[in-house]
């Protein structure tokens, strides 16, 4: 066995009639685009457009140069050569909640005014005729009424110059003057004009809220990311309906950021020229004690030149002496430092490069301040239980102890150099023996003011680097592009929404129409009968009747029906021809169910070939229930086929009747219900009457029973010449066609014909599938769209 495969032509064809099944509810695909377009256009006129705003910030690398005079503050937490965690930390305090809170209270964010639009509210930011100045605000009360909606206000100015503030919950009206305070129950407000804004006209809407909630959804919408992973460019973006306060708060935010930055930065400084004039004020005491009593020495002792009395001894002490003053010096910062350390705070800053020579100690010093700064940064939006500040307190101490131990070693080196310099110069101080005691004494005062005055000098020196270094701080971050807004809103798109539309509008009625053929197991179309049953010929297929057309053929009619049943004629003479028979043809008209069509095909089918000419009659074959009355009222006291099984000496010209449709076309009635309908077909007179009439008619037809609910029409089957099984689209389940196969494959119905009734004016015959209608004029589109419309019930 041969597997079959569809020819390129065959599968054009599968696809062309799958995609008539969609193109048939062309209208309704039409009708929901259209709506869902309209729908598209009113939803985007509610919708509030939403704008993206950009800038883009430098942070700025540090100058490192220890010749600059600032190299005290290199290690003030500025981002010069930084690695990822301190790009990443910025970009942390740029999305802190303190900052924008910052931003908030600056631009006064928490109050918003709306004018009334025919769509939706407009939000007047920086154009409001009538601004308000929150002067206090009750916390509790504003949670309690928060959620009732007691925050929104409706503000009418009147004619005498005041205002009218209306409370949107409860409608509760306020009376306000301009610049004087007014209580709204959970805040205290004071409005005032707005000079450079045009004049209210017609209501303004006031809505308040805390700065906390603001500073919140802000800080949600704020999109804070790296240009490039290897440089420092940082982009701000906020999406906002109101582009000019998106920039505003751009802007503020990265100027509340280097507000922050240099205080930061400046905090070392302060903190060091605390120290230098500290250490100046104790240095200018000593030196003016030990000036004192170099006059009192040489009042006392009536010296004058004692330069060049003691100049050929000291030549060889000059070294000496300069080496000792700077021992001394070295002492004296290593000394001050470590009562520093002794007395500050645990956490306070170090002064840094005051000239000690050790860079060890130097580097520790740098560092140790470099992390205390670090600590106090991130303390500002942390505590003390953040495991960052724990692990930095820890190597801060270390650090420290470090310091410390470094200036006790350095004190220690100095002292021993100190003693070693002593011995040596109390070795040439033997060669200066006769030198009076008294010049010693001088020596020794003049010495001590040269160190006091160098440490003095050395102090003013790095107090006027300090001022300076703290006079030229620059801003951290570098704008390197102010805030600007997008022309094209992020949301809503309406292309996109309008494209989505679309599509919907063509997937919600693709989807119904899918559904209703995936769950429908009714018969459809010819498709169906020739899928399902292959081997059955496919004899006529009728049209649906409307309401407004008749059930019957007329005389010359030329409607849709009695073409069809003209088509089924003809095709029903081809099967006929096959016979050997040369009397009357008898033809049993029967199917599945009830409701199927049955007396409606057998009584047009018997007009047909009235029509053409044949002599034909027509019986009522179903004895359970009758329906040849559906057509003919007064044949139910007829007396018929029930009546002559009962009584085969009945006389048929009693029984039959005329139709009252064409003078050819005769009835043979039911007749009375009998009890036992099935012994009655059963007997012999049966096959006896049948093979009168035809010898009467040309036609003999048949309207039987249905198949399925009882066997009669399987006992009338033998005597008929051909049986015409009758199929309602959309009416008929498909698993009925089972029972037909079953049927004649167990010989029970030969000869069978099919007949596919109750068809859609969308699926029947040629004439609708190629624009051709036999017999009627043609009709406006309008009026066509007006009648189909009827069919495409979904």
């Amino acid at each position: 066995m041969s597997n079959h495969q569809n020819t390129p032509a065959e599968a054009e064809i599968d696809l062309r009639e799958e995609l008539q099944k969609y193109l048939r509810y062309w209208p309704w695909f039409l009708a929901c685009i259209i709506a869902a377009v309209a729908a598209c256009f009113v939803v985007l006129k509610f919708m509030t457009p939403v704008y993206p705003t950009t800038a883009t910030i430098l942070i700025k690398e540090e100058d490192k140069n220890p010749t600059s005079g600032l190299e005290a503050f290199t290690e003030l937490g500025m981002l010069g050569g930084m690695n990822t965690n301190s790009i990443e930390n910025e970009i942390g305090i740029l999305r802190s909640y303190r900052l924008m809170e910052n931003v908030v209270k600056e631009l006064d964010l928490n109050v918003r005014y709306f004018s009334e639009g025919f769509f939706q509210d407009k939000e007047l930011y920086g154009t409001s005729p009538v601004t308000a100045q929150v002067l206090s605000l009750d916390r509790e009360k504003f949670m309690d009424l928060e959620d009732t909606g007691a925050s929104s206000f409706r503000i009418e100015l009147k004619n005498d110059n005041s205002l009218e503030v209306f409370r949107l919950s409860d409608e509760r009206k306020y009376k306000a003057d301009f610049n004087e305070p007014v209580n709204l129950g959970f805040a205290t407000v004071s409005f005032r004009r707005n000079e450079h804004s045009a004049d209210l006209e017609g209501a303004l809407f006031l809505s308040l809220n805390l700065p906390e909630k603001v500073a919140d959804a802000y800080q949600e919408e704020l999109q804070v990311q790296l240009v490039e992973k290897n440089a420092s460019l940082i982009e701000l973006q906020l999406q906002d309906p109101v582009r000019e306060k998106a920039r505003d708060i751009l802007d503020q935010l990265v100027r509340e950021y280097n507000r922050e930055a240099i205080e930061d930065k400046n905090l070392l400084a302060l903190n060091t020229a605390d120290f230098i004039n500290e250490r100046l004020g104790i240095i200018n005491e000593e030196l003016a004690t030990v000036e004192t009593g170099k006059v009192e020495f040489k009042e006392n002792n009536k010296l004058t030149d004692l330069q060049a009395e003691s100049q050929v001894f000291l030549t060889s002490a000059t070294e000496n002496k300069k080496r000792q003053q700077e021992l001394a010096t070295q002492i004296e910062l290593a000394d001050a430092m470590l009562e520093f350390m002794q007395n500050g705070s645990s956490s306070g800053l170090l002064p840094a490069n005051l000239g000690i020579d050790e860079n060890m100690a130097n580097e520790e010093i740098n560092s140790y301040n470099e992390l205390i700064l670090e600590r106090n940064r991130i303390l500002k939006g942390s505590t003390e239980k953040n495991p960052v500040i724990i692990t930095l307190n820890e190597q801060i101490a270390e650090l420290k102890q470090n310091i410390h131990h470094s200036l006790t070693r350095l004190r220690a080196n100095l002292k021993i150099a100190q003693d070693n310099l002593n011995r040596e110069t109390a070795l040439i101080g033997s060669k200066i023996a006769a030198v009076p005691v008294k010049e010693m004494e001088y020596r020794n005062i003049e010495r001590q003011q040269q160190i006091k005055e160098s440490l003095y000098l050395f102090l003013l020196q790095k107090r006027e680097d300090n001022s300076l270094s703290l006079a030229a701080t620059a801003p951290k971050a570098k704008i390197v592009d102010h805030a600007r807004s997008s022309d094209a809103p992020v949301s809503p798109k309406p292309k996109i929404m309008y494209l989505a539309a679309l599509i919907l509008g063509m997937l919600v009625p693709f989807l119904i129409i899918y559904l209703k053929n995936l769950l429908n197991n009714k018969v459809r179309s010819r498709h169906d009968l020739e899928t399902d049953l292959k081997n059955f010929p496919i004899l006529g297929e009728l049209p649906k009747i409307t309401k407004n057309n008749p059930e019957l053929i007329q005389r010359n009619d030329r409607s849709m029906l009695a073409e069809a049943f003209r088509i089924l004629l003809h095709n029903l003479q081809y099967l006929v021809k096959s016979s050997s028979k040369t009397n009357g043809t008898c033809i049993m008209v029967t199917s599945s169910i009830k409701g199927e069509g049955k007396t409606f095909t057998s009584f047009n089918l018997a007009i047909t070939l009235a029509h053409s000419g044949k002599s034909v009659i027509l019986l009522g074959a179903d004895l359970r229930n009758p329906q040849l009355q559906r057509f003919i009222p007064e044949s139910t006291g007829y007396r018929g086929i029930s009546d002559y099984l009962v009584d085969p000496e009945l006389g048929l010209e009693e029984l039959i009747k005329p139709s009252g449709q064409h003078e050819s076309f005769d009835i043979l009635a039911s007749g009375s219900i009998p009890p036992n309908p099935t012994e009655l077909l059963n007997r012999p007179a049966m096959k006896t009457l049948i093979e009168k009439l035809e010898d009467l008619y040309d036609y003999v037809i048949i309207d039987s029973a249905p198949t399925m609910p009882v066997v009669d029409s399987f006992l009338i089957t033998e005597h008929v010449d051909l049986n015409l099984y009758v199929v309602r689209a959309n009416y008929t389940d498909r698993k009925l066609l089972d029972f037909v196969a079953h049927a004649k494959e167990e010989g029970k119905l030969e000869n069978i014909g099919l007949i596919l009734n109750g068809l859609d004016t969308s699926e029947f015959g040629y004439g609708n599938k190629y624009g051709y209608t036999y017999g009627e004029e043609t009709v406006p589109l309008w009026k066509r769209l007006t009648r189909k419309a009827a069919f495409w019930s979904l």
